[in-house]
């Protein structure tokens, strides 16, 4: 539109120069082969030419100043331009109009600001240029400025300037604004405006008013080009709306746009979004230029629908037929890797992308680090991080989620702090990451401060972080904290119910899981597979028997959801607890796939409790098969012996593991206080405060026996006398921590402590103890689950 009428209006001055001042044909003539030279490129030539006229005018220098111009040329472009000897508003717009094409804001806004200075008054196609860059570089600032230069001027009734100013709205996010002004020539019949609106829903996930605006368009009569189209495909592929981009498709084919490459890229990436990929292929099979940007859509949408294998062949194909792979390719094809766990197709991707160049590409980088995180490969994915010159918070996020998803997750909050020293403000992936290896760690404190920085800062949150917030809360046994973050979240999924479910089960409020659950049911949500796990759980260590059975009936009957081992796992547990073993090994025998370790160990558990050697000889023996290496069927089946009497057998088993290499996972317990982690081993004489611990501990033992503790000597491995035993019992790592927990952490907060393994059955009793005689408040999570324990009781039902 700017380059046409910019024509029109010199064709137009030259007519009438010629007429008026008797100007010679040769010039004319002259000009007509410039202005051709120039529109084809051949710029040293029209130099050539323009050097050569002796009578040159304002359309010579002008011509010769937007040639250079247009082609990039911008220092001789700017040289020409102050030599020119008559300046008109076209010449200061042929410059400006070239520092906004190729980017040069400050160069493009101080050429505008002495355009005015000089006393040019800018013309509706200068507003259009500087709009322009306002709009490809988001200066809303600098856009509402020129916005009011408009209004002063008269010019926010000229509809070229009001397609810039929708274009530059759209485009800067202010979709409302830009409406605004999109209403003032609504009834306008211009195309331009009408795609600009379009193209300003489109980009920023507005679909479904694209679709609306679409719809009024073709109502308006107004006709539809190869710029409207890809607009309106776009929308289509956001909001899925496969049926309404099919019949967009129709109408391109009856307006003769179904050749044109950008309309048929944006067909196929339209249908792979709407997940159509057999129309997306075939629209690509169709296209007469293979074109980058179509396969590169067909690839991702393959990734996003699974159909990795399909990735890596379309990605084999480009190969075949020399197309170019740019930045965007790669990371499709490393996202397929990830899924796939094939390292060595991978690897071979990785050299083709060290050998092409593509390594200098943070896109590539980021895609290489979050492939080989999800391979488990961290210490490739910290090797292509360390050698980023620049890192942004993509690559830094890659990595922390790969440290957490991996199971590492001291490293992954190390490395988030890193991240917020260097500058770099962590996105809600990051958060949610961190806050999930928080939660692991049940490090609450860290958790609380990320809450705490995410609230202050004022970054909207996001359901993943918002869940991961939930679970963290839950994990680390403040189920209160928990339950305000749930009721503070806008909107809630299944996830967020199954946390919160899960989060009271093990905090040993299992009525409260089943409350919540039907909470859940009465807003709509479905349940899912980790759902029933909470609820199963919850219905185990509350002895809810009935309620336990009737969720496992439902499962697959009412939501088609197949019994995993896990299932399995928590009803033998929840026999077991009931004392109905016989009916939990009937279970067992009726699961359709092989029981697995958790199920084996379930039963084991449970055997332990009732003293039933025989059925848990046959669970143990099992599991040796299952984890050869797993330590804890050995001791469990150790200390059932030891706990029957039966010594001789008991040492035959730690001989056996002694035989096979198998050492026992050694038992400590950690407190948190300050912000330093103290951790204990059984009879642990290490920590600086030693001596106060173990005068603390005397002092438990003596006011809890007072109170009717009587240590459980069926948890004393050893045979040895009974006071040996008993001094044995009473310097367990949990009972070392609760000391120091006494010592240290002030009146009336919680005595938080973390085990590794199981609570042994004397220390669980002791706390109860302990927790009414201190009248404090003691929690403490081991391998299974949380125990509460206040005023002489346990939230875990006492199942040992």
């Amino acid at each position: 539109m700017h380059k046409s009428r910019f024509l029109n209006i010199s064709r137009d001055y030259l007519h009438s120069a010629a007429k008026s001042n008797g100007f010679s044909y040769s010039r004319l003539e002259s000009n007509r082969v410039l202005k051709d030279l120039s529109k084809r490129g051949r710029i040293d030539d029209a130099r050539n030419l323009f050097d050569k006229m002796l009578d040159r005018d304002e359309f010579s220098w002008n011509t010769m100043v937007a040639g250079y111009a247009n082609s990039g040329r911008l220092t001789e472009a700017k040289k020409l331009f102050y030599e020119t000897p008559m300046k008109s508003s076209i010449t200061w717009t042929s410059l400006l109009s070239g520092y906004c094409r190729y980017g040069f804001e400050n160069e493009a806004f101080e050429l505008f600001l002495e355009m005015q200075l000089e006393g040019q008054r800018p013309s509706q196609y200068t507003l259009g240029s500087v709009l322009g860059l306002c709009s490809t570089n988001g200066l809303l600032q600098k856009g509402e400025q020129i916005h009011g230069y408009a209004i002063k001027t008269w010019f926010d009734w000229n509809v070229f300037v009001v397609t810039s100013l929708v274009d530059m709205y759209g485009k800067c996010k202010c979709v409302f604004e830009a409406e605004c002004l999109f209403e003032m020539v609504a009834d306008c019949k211009y195309n331009a405006v009408w795609s600009a609106m379009l193209a300003g829903y489109s980009h920023y996930g507005y679909g479904y008013k694209a679709i609306e605006c679409f719809r009024n368009m073709r109502n308006e009569g107004v006709e539809s080009n190869q710029f409207t189209f890809p607009s309106i495909l776009r929308a289509c592929g956001a909001v899925m709306a496969c049926d309404f981009g099919s019949q967009v498709h129709g109408c391109i084919v009856r307006t003769g746009f179904g050749a044109n490459i950008f309309v048929q890229s944006a067909l196929v990436d339209m249908y792979a979004k709407c997940r159509d990929l057999n129309s997306a292929k075939r629209v690509l099979g169709n296209m007469e230029f293979d074109d980058e940007v179509s396969w590169n859509s067909l690839i991702l949408g393959c990734v996003r629908e699974g159909f990795e294998e399909d990735a890596l062949s379309f990605f084999q194909k480009m190969r075949s037929r020399d197309m170019k792979i740019d930045e965007y390719t790669l990371p499709s094809v490393l996202n397929s890797f990830a899924s796939m766990k094939v390292m060595q197709n991978a690897i071979s991707v990785h050299c083709l992308i060290i050998k092409t160049g593509f390594e200098a590409y943070k896109l590539v980088n980021n895609a290489l680090i979050d492939m080989y995180a999800k391979q488990g490969k961290l210490d490739c994915a910290i090797m292509v991080f360390s050698k980023m010159v620049d890192k942004d918070v993509v690559s830094w996020t890659s990595l922390v989620t790969g440290y957490s998803h991996n199971g590492s997750y001291e490293e992954a909050i190390k490395l988030f702090c890193k991240m917020r020293i260097s500058g770099v403000y962590p996105d809600q992936i990051a958060v949610a990451s961190v806050l999930s290896a928080c939660a692991e760690l049940t490090v609450m404190d860290f958790g609380q401060q990320i809450h705490a920085t995410l609230v202050k800062s004022g970054l909207e949150s996001s359901l993943s972080v918002d869940n991961s917030l939930v679970t963290m809360y839950a994990k680390c046994g403040s189920i209160v904290d928990a339950n305000r973050a749930f009721d503070n979240m806008p909107t809630r999924d299944v996830i967020s119910w199954t946390a919160l479910i899960v989060g009271y089960a093990q905090n040993g409020r299992g009525k409260h899981s089943l409350q919540f659950y039907d909470q859940m049911i009465a807003t709509g949500t479905k349940p899912d597979y980790i759902t029933f796990i909470g609820l199963l759980f919850a219905c185990s260590h509350n002895g809810l028997l009935g309620s336990g059975r009737a969720y496992f009936e439902a499962m697959d009957k009412v939501y088609g959801i197949k019994p995993g081992p896990e299932h399995y796992a928590c009803m033998i547990d929840l026999l077991g607890r009931s004392g109905k073993l016989a009916e939990a090994k009937g279970l067992l025998n009726q699961m359709v796939v092989a029981p697995d370790a958790v199920v084996w160990k379930a039963l084991l558990a449970a055997c332990r409790v009732h003293k039933e050697l025989e059925l848990g000889e046959m669970a143990a023996k099992n599991l040796f098969e299952l984890e050869p290496m797993n330590s804890m069927p050995y001791v469990m089946l150790s200390n059932m012996y030891s706990a029957a009497g039966k010594w001789e057998d008991a040492a035959r088993i730690r001989r056996l593991m002694r035989s096979r290499g198998i050492c026992k996972e050694p038992g400590y317990s950690w407190i948190e206080t300050n912000s330093k982690v103290s951790t204990f081993m059984s009879e642990d004489r290490n920590h600086p405060l030693r001596n106060e611990i173990y005068s603390k501990i005397d002092e438990i033992i003596m006011l809890i026996k007072e109170a009717g503790y009587v240590p459980d000597m069926s948890f004393a491995l050893h045979d040895t006398d009974d006071e040996v035993k008993e001094l044995g019992l009473a310097y367990h790592s949990e009972k070392l921590a609760v000391a120091f927990g006494l010592l240290t952490v002030p009146q009336g907060a919680p005595i938080r402590i973390f085990k590794n393994l199981r609570v042994c059955g004397d220390c669980h009793t002791a706390m109860k103890y302990t927790s009414k005689v201190y009248a404090r408040h003691i929690i403490l999570r081991d391998s299974n689950c949380f125990h509460h324990f206040t005023e002489g009781r346990c939230s875990c039902g006492d199942y040992w």
